[in-house]
C-alpha cells in the first residue's frame, strides 16, 4: 500500500496544468487554463484547469477531478499506476506499506469503504480455502489469474461470518454498507452467504458494492446485489469499467452485457473491453459515462424475451445523450446463449466478428416499430407515426435525427415537409447553446463559505476558529457544523497544501454527497477574492450566528426556572437580552 502521507505530498508538488497540457493542449483563460473538453466531442471549449484548486472541470459533461483522477479516466491507469506515473515527472520514489494482501486489515471500521474493502479481503482469502468454489468457476471457464485480476471471492455459508472480520458486528457501518441485514426480530445476519462474489469498484478502484452469484442452482436469487448506498447508485456505476478502460481506448469500442458473469468470462478469451449494469437497465448516467472513454458503445442482449425489452429499454435511454459522434448498436444472440456460453463455444474471433456487424441504433428502432406493424393501412401508418414521435422528440442531434426523419416519413410514405407539418419535432436548425462556464450559482451557507475560503488558503485557518465552531458542532451536531469543524481540523494539520490535498484529506472523513457539493463550489469559486478578507467577515457574521443561537439556548433553558430561582447572572443576562431587543425593535421602527 501506499503511504497516504506520500500521496498528499505528491499532490502538492504536482501541478495539474503541466499533466494534463501533455495530452490537451491548454491555453490560458484568466486565472484559469482551458481546452476542448478529451472526454466528450465539442466544437467551443468548456474544460477548465484550475492551477490554484488543482482540479479539472467541464462544464459540458460534467467531468472533474485531479491530476491522479484525470490520468485514470483519461489515460485507463489504475490508482496506483497513476501515482508511479506522477511520482516519476516529479522525481519522486514511490514507497511501500508492506502487508500481507490475503489477509484482511486488523483495524475497527471507521467508515464505508474500509468496511467494504476489509470485506472484499476476507471473501478472497475464503475463495482459496473452498474447493467447491474454485471448482465451480474452473466449471465456468475461469483461470486463477482472471480471477484474482477481477478480484473474484466467496462469501461462506453460515449467517454471521463477517463477525471473524468485525468484532464490532452491530456497528451501524456494516449495515449502511449493505453487508448485513437486520430482521423483523431484530437478528442481525450476513447479506452473503454460500455465493461467489464480485466487487464493484468506482472509477479510483475503490471497493463500493458486491455482487453475489450463488453456487447451488436451486438457491435464489440468482444474482444478488449490494444494495444503495452513499457509496454506490446502480443506475450510475457500470460493472467492470475501472477495469476495462484502457482495453475500451485500444479497442476503440465499449461492450454492454446484462451480467458481471458475462463480463469476466468474455475477460477470459481476451475481450477486456466489457462492462455490465447492476441489477438495473442501462442508464442516461451510463451512456455519459461511456461516452467518456469512446465514440462506439455496442450493447449485447440475450436473444429471449427479456433480453430484447432490455435492449429496447436501453436504445430509448441513449436517445437524450446521443451525439453525431457517437455510433451506438444492438448485437443480439442466439436465444439459447448469453455472452458467456457464446464466447466458450464459439471463441473471440467469432464474437468480434458478430460485433463489427451489430444493428446500428437508427436501424434498431425502425425494426422494433415496424416489428408487428405491416404498415399497409393508413391506421397502420398513423400508429407508426404516433409511436415514432417521441422517440424523435429526443434526438438533438442534428444529422443523426435528420436521416432518422427521412426513414420514417419515407416509411410512412410522406415526404419529410408533409411529416414534420403532423408532428411536434425540435428544430434542427436552431443552434444548441453552447456549455459555458456558468457565472450564477446558489446562495451557499455561511458555513460552506468558511470551509471554502480554508480550502483556498488553509494557513488562515486559526485554533480560535476551531474553538468557536467545535463547540457549536457539539451541540447542535448539523452537519454543516460538523463539515466546518472538520475542515479547520485538517487546515490546522495541512497549513500550506494545496485545496486538492485537503479536499482528499476531507473524502476520508465527510459523507460522499456533501463532498460532491462542496467540490463542486469550489469549482464556482471566484479565484479573485480577496480570502483574507472574505475569511474575516465570514469569520465575524459566524462569531455572531453562533452567540444569537447559544443565547437562544440559554434563555430558552432559563425560561424554564422560576424567577426566584435565577442566579445573577441568569438575571443579567434576561436584561441583557431585553435591552438588546428592545434595541433592535428601535431600529426596524
Amino acid at each position: 500500500m501506499i503511504p497516504e502521507s506520500f500521496i498528499q505530498e505528491l499532490l502538492n508538488r504536482v501541478d495539474i496544468v503541466d499533466v494534463i497540457d501533455k495530452s490537451t493542449p491548454l491555453k490560458k483563460a484568466g486565472a484559469n487554463y482551458s481546452a476542448c473538453c478529451p472526454f466528450h466531442n465539442e466544437k467551443s471549449p468548456s474544460f477548465t484547469v484550475s492551477p490554484t484548486k488543482q482540479f479539472y472541470h467541464c462544464f459540458g459533461c460534467g467531468a472533474h477531478g485531479t491530476a491522479v483522477g484525470f490520468l485514470m479516466e483519461y489515460q485507463g491507469l489504475s490508482f496506483v499506476e497513476a501515482i508511479n506515473d506522477l511520482a516519476r515527472t516529479v522525481g519522486m520514489v514511490v514507497p511501500q506499506e508492506t502487508r500481507d494482501p490475503d489477509k484482511p486489515a486488523p483495524k475497527v471500521v471507521v467508515g464505508l469503504q474500509e468496511a467494504l474493502q476489509q470485506a472484499a479481503s476476507y471473501y478472497k482469502v475464503e475463495l482459496k480455502k473452498s474447493e467447491r468454489a474454485i471448482e465451480y468457476l474452473k466449471g465456468r471457464g475461469l483461470s486463477g489469474q482472471v480471477a484474482a485480476k477481477f478480484q473474484v471471492g466467496y462469501a461462506p455459508a453460515g449467517w454471521q461470518n463477517l463477525q471473524n472480520v468485525f468484532p464490532q458486528y452491530e456497528n451501524e457501518v456494516l449495515n449502511i454498507a449493505g453487508l448485513v441485514v437486520t430482521n423483523e426480530q431484530g437478528k442481525r445476519y450476513d447479506r452473503f452467504r454460500d455465493r461467489i462474489m464480485f466487487p464493484i469498484h468506482d472509477q479510483k478502484g475503490q471497493v463500493i458494492g458486491f455482487g453475489g452469484r450463488v453456487i447451488n442452482p436451486e438457491d435464489t436469487p440468482k444474482y444478488y446485489n449490494s444494495p444503495e448506498t452513499p457509496l454506490f447508485q446502480k443506475g450510475h456505476e457500470l460493472y467492470g469499467l475501472f477495469l476495462a478502460r484502457r482495453a475500451i481506448r485500444d479497442a476503440g469500442r465499449v461492450l454492454v452485457v446484462e451480467g458481471y458473469m458475462d463480463v469476466v468470462a468474455l475477460a477470459q478469451y481476451g475481450i477486456d473491453y466489457a462492462v455490465a449494469a447492476l441489477g438495473t437497465a442501462t442508464t442516461p448516467f451510463h451512456i455519459t459515462k461511456l461516452m467518456r472513454q469512446t465514440d462506439e458503445i455496442v450493447f449485447c442482449f440475450d436473444g429471449d424475451n427479456a433480453g430484447r425489452t432490455a435492449a429496447w429499454r436501453a436504445a430509448m435511454n441513449a436517445l437524450p445523450a446521443l451525439n453525431d459522434g457517437l455510433k451506438l448498436s444492438f448485437l443480439f444472440l442466439p436465444k439459447e446463449h448469453d455472452p458467456d456460453s457464446y464466447v466458450r463455444e464459439f471463441g473471440k474471433e467469432k464474437f468480434e466478428a458478430e460485433i463489427k456487424v451489430a444493428m446500428p441504433l437508427s436501424q434498431y428502432i425502425l425494426k422494433h416499430l415496424s416489428e408487428d406493424n405491416a404498415l399497409q393501412s393508413q391506421e397502420d401508418k398513423v400508429r407508426f407515426l404516433n409511436e415514432a414521435e417521441p422517440i424523435m422528440q429526443q434526438i438533438v442531434a442534428p444529422r443523426s435525427a435528420m436521416y432518422l426523419r427521412k426513414k420514417v416519413a419515407e416509411l410512412a410514405q410522406l415526404s419529410i415537409e408533409e411529416m414534420q407539418s403532423l408532428l411536434k419535432l425540435p428544430n434542427l436548425n436552431k443552434a444548441p447553446a453552447q456549455a459555458r462556464p456558468k457565472l450564477t450559482r446558489t446562495t451557499i451557507s455561511l458555513q460552506k463559505r468558511f470551509c471554502l475560503t480554508l480550502l483556498m488558503q488553509p494557513s488562515l485557518a486559526s485554533a480560535a476558529d476551531l474553538a468557536l465552531v467545535s463547540n457549536m458542532a457539539a451541540s447542535s451536531s448539523a452537519s454543516e457544523d460538523i463539515l466546518l469543524q472538520q475542515t479547520i481540523e485538517t487546515c490546522l494539520s495541512h497549513p500550506h497544501s494545496k485545496p486538492v490535498v485537503i479536499m482528499r484529506e476531507l473524502e476520508r472523513k465527510v459523507d460522499a454527497n456533501i463532498m460532491r457539493e462542496l467540490e463542486r463550489e469550489l469549482n464556482l469559486l471566484d479565484e479573485t477574492l480577496d480570502l483574507a478578507q472574505e475569511l474575516a467577515g465570514a469569520r465575524q457574521q459566524l462569531a455572531q450566528v453562533y452567540t444569537q443561537k447559544t443565547g437562544n439556548t440559554l434563555l430558552a433553558e432559563v425560561s424554564e426556572k422560576p424567577l426566584s430561582a435565577l442566579t445573577e447572572n441568569e438575571r443579567d443576562m434576561l436584561r441583557s437580552l431585553g435591552l438588546k431587543s428592545s434595541a433592535s425593535k428601535a431600529k426596524v421602527s
